[in-house]
C-alpha cells in the first residue's frame, strides 16, 4: 500500500441521476459502475447547483459555490483565474497530475492546476465558427482528439459528419466508425497511456472527463442495438407542464422542449441509455487496465456527472432547468482497495452538492482543504459517526425569462423564477418525479414559506437585487457571470 492512495476522478457530461441499474432503473444497464457502487458509497441526492457545464465544472473545480465562483449561469469565453484548484492542490501535494477529456474551462488550454491535460470538449461553436473574426481560439489549436482521429481515420473526417448538432437531444443515429475511435473511446486509451508514461515515484490524480452522454447521441451501433428495441420507460409529464405545442417546438432537432415525434423520442431515449451503457463499458475497461498495471487496490475513485439530461420530462429536454432530470447527479466514491476501511455498499439520503467533490478528494489524501471551498467532505456522511450536515442547497440559472432560483433538501424543492414570480413546489418523498406543482396548496403554504425565506437568506447582498432582504423583488435583471469575476 503507498502512502497516500492514487485518485481517479471520473467525470460525464449530462448524466441522470437515475440511468444506475443499482437504482433500479428499468432499463439501464451499468454493471461498472453498480460495482463500484458497491465497493464504496452511493449518494442518492447529488445536486449541481448550477446545472450547465460551465458554472457546474467551476465548482467542481475549485469546491466553491455558484455565488462564489461567480459563475451563475453559462457564459463561455470567460477567463478562469481562481487562487486554488482541486488538481493545484494535489499537485502542490506531490501528486501527478492529468486531465483527459472534457474541461471547458477559459482559455481552453488552461491547465487549471494540471501538470499536463489532453483535451476534448467536444463541438465548440464559439472556436469553430469560421465566418466570424470574433472566433478567440482555433478549435484545431485547442483540441487534442479530432487530429487523433484524422491520423486514424482519414482527414476528411470531422465532429459533425453525422449531422448530429452538439446540443441535438432529441434525435440519435449509430457512431458509423469502429468502435475504437469513439470520443469515448478515446478518453480511455489515453487513460491507459497515462499509466504507462506516468511517473511511478508520485501517486497520481487523474481526471477521465467523457463528453458523453452529452449529445449527439451517437452510441456505437452494438450498445444502440441494446436499446433500440426495448420497452422504454414513459417521460413523466407533470400536471403544470405544456400540453400544447402550438409553435411545433417539438420538431426542432436542438429544442429545450416540446412534443417531440414518438418514434424520434425513442430513438432518442435508446441512443442516450447505449451512450451511458458504453461508457461504462469503457470504465471496465480502465479498470482492468488499473489492475494490469498494479494500481487497482491503491486508488479511491469518484465518479459524478457536471448536471442531467431532462430527455422529455415534462416536454423538456438538455440541461439547465432545477427539475430532477437536470439538477440531480449520480455521485459514487468507490474504495476498491479498502484504502478507507470503511463500510461498503453505502446508500446516503444527506443532501450533497458539486462543490463538495474537491473537499472530500483531498480529505481522502489526507490534503488541506484551503480556506476558500466551501463545500464538505463526504467521508463525514460516509463513516456516519455525524448528524449535523447542511439543512438544504440553493441553486440557480440565468435562463432569460425562465431564470430561476431553487431550494432543496433532497426531500422537497421550492423553486422561483425571478423574472415572472411563478414559484412551484414538489414533495420530492411522495412525488419523485415532480408531476404535482403544490405551491399553490394550503397544506404546503408553511413549507413554501420557509423555502421562500431561505432563499432570501441566500439572495439578500447579491449585486442582482433579488431581494431587499425580507421579500422576492420580481424582474430584476439576471446574468449569467457576477461582476466580480469579470472584474479580475
Amino acid at each position: 500500500m503507498i502512502m497516500k492512495p492514487n485518485i481517479l476522478f471520473i467525470m460525464v457530461d449530462q448524466m441522470r441521476a437515475d440511468c444506475l441499474s443499482i437504482l433500479n432503473h428499468p432499463v439501464v444497464d451499468t454493471p461498472n459502475l453498480d460495482q463500484l457502487a458497491r465497493q464504496g458509497a452511493l449518494f442518492k441526492n447529488a445536486y449541481a447547483a448550477t446545472p450547465s457545464c460551465v458554472p457546474a465544472r467551476a465548482s467542481v473545480l475549485t469546491g466553491m459555490s455558484q455565488t462564489s465562483t461567480g459563475r451563475v449561469g453559462y457564459e463561455d469565453k470567460v477567463p478562469w483565474n481562481y487562487e486554488h484548484t482541486m488538481p493545484g492542490e494535489f499537485a502542490k501535494a506531490g501528486y501527478h497530475t492529468q486531465c483527459i477529456g472534457k474541461m471547458h474551462t477559459y482559455p481552453t488550454r488552461n491547465l487549471c492546476g494540471f501538470h499536463h491535460i489532453v483535451l476534448h470538449d467536444g463541438y465548440m461553436h464559439y472556436n469553430r465558427f469560421k465566418h466570424t473574426t470574433k472566433t478567440i481560439e482555433s478549435f484545431e489549436q485547442t483540441d487534442d482528439y479530432l487530429p487523433w482521429l484524422r491520423e486514424r481515420a482519414g482527414s476528411q473526417v470531422d465532429l459533425t459528419d453525422l449531422g448530429l448538432d452538439c446540443n441535438a437531444s432529441t434525435v440519435a443515429r449509430p457512431w458509423e466508425l469502429p468502435e475504437e475511435l469513439h470520443p469515448t473511446n478515446w478518453v480511455t486509451t489515453e487513460s491507459i497511456d497515462f499509466l504507462r508514461r506516468r511517473d511511478p515515484t508520485k501517486p497520481f490524480f487523474l481526471q477521465m472527463s467523457f463528453v458523453r452522454p452529452h449529445p449527439p447521441f451517437d452510441p456505437p451501433k452494438i450498445f444502440y442495438d441494446m436499446y433500440r428495441d426495448v420497452d422504454l420507460p414513459e417521460a413523466p409529464i407533470g400536471d403544470w407542464a405544456m400540453f400544447e405545442d402550438e409553435e411545433k417546438a417539438g420538431f426542432n432537432p436542438i429544442t429545450d422542449r416540446g412534443i417531440v415525434p414518438r418514434r424520434r423520442l425513442k430513438q432518442a431515449q435508446a441512443a442516450y441509455y447505449a451512450l451511458i451503457t458504453h461508457i461504462d463499458h469503457q470504465i471496465g475497461r480502465f479498470l482492468m487496465a488499473m489492475q494490469e498495471y498494479g494500481v487497482y487496490d491503491d486508488t479511491v475513485i469518484l465518479f459524478v456527472s457536471d448536471h442531467g439530461e431532462l430527455l422529455g420530462d415534462h416536454h423538456l429536454f438538455r440541461k439547465s432547468l432545477p427539475y430532477e432530470g437536470s439538477a440531480k447527479v449520480p455521485l459514487i466514491l468507490s474504495d476498491p482497495g479498502n484504502y478507507l476501511h470503511l463500510d461498503k455498499n453505502i446508500q446516503l439520503d444527506a443532501i450533497t452538492e458539486l462543490r463538495d467533490i474537491m473537499p472530500t478528494l483531498l480529505d481522502v489524501a489526507n490534503v488541506e482543504i484551503p480556506s476558500t471551498v466551501e463545500g464538505e467532505s463526504l467521508l463525514r456522511l460516509w463513516k456516519q459517526e455525524e448528524t449535523e450536515w447542511r439543512d438544504y442547497i440553493h441553486g440557480e440559472h440565468e435562463y432569460g425569462e425562465e431564470s430561476f432560483h431553487y431550494i432543496t433538501d433532497g426531500k422537497e424543492k421550492y423553486i422561483w423564477f425571478s423574472q415572472t414570480g411563478e414559484e412551484q413546489f414538489f414533495d420530492l418523498v411522495k412525488d419523485p418525479q415532480e408531476l404535482i406543482d403544490l405551491a399553490e396548496n394550503k397544506a404546503y403554504q408553511k413549507r413554501v414559506e420557509r423555502c421562500r425565506k431561505q432563499l432570501i437568506d441566500e439572495l439578500t447582498g447579491r449585486e442582482e437585487g433579488y431581494t431587499d432582504g425580507k421579500k422576492l423583488i420580481v424582474g430584476q435583471a439576471p446574468k449569467p457571470t457576477l461582476n466580480k469575476v469579470k472584474k479580475e
